[in-house]
């Protein structure tokens, strides 16, 4: 399912707006890892990684990705099963792909 367009609540301040950008710009390959980490049945580095997003989502303006990273940290935290602990980092995966940055930085 196709995300609206994710910005940043601070993609207008231009003392943020390069910093945003830089997170943004690293959120593809932040993806992958998750991913992998999934694919390898590596929960606890996956755990840190979704625990990482929770708190950068926040600081750099992106509420979706903090959201989504908390219930995949909580879904971790509590043991679900496979099918859904592959659910919730989809969903995070479809979160980070619908992160966009204004062009004007």
């Amino acid at each position: 399912m196709a995300h609206e367009p994710i910005r940043s609540i601070f993609e207008n301040d231009p003392d943020m707006m390069e910093i945003v950008r830089d997170f943004a710009v690293a959120l593809p390959e932040r993806r992958r890892s998750l991913q992998a980490l999934l694919e390898a049945n590596n929960l606890d580095a996956l755990q840190v990684a979704a625990h990482q997003l929770k708190g950068a989502g926040g600081g750099y303006g992106f509420q979706p990705i903090t959201d989504t990273a908390a219930r995949l940290e909580q879904a971790l935290r509590e043991g679900v099963d496979a099918s859904a602990l592959k659910d919730h980092c989809q969903a995070l995966c479809e979160v980070l792909d619908a992160v966009t940055v204004s062009e004007n930085v």
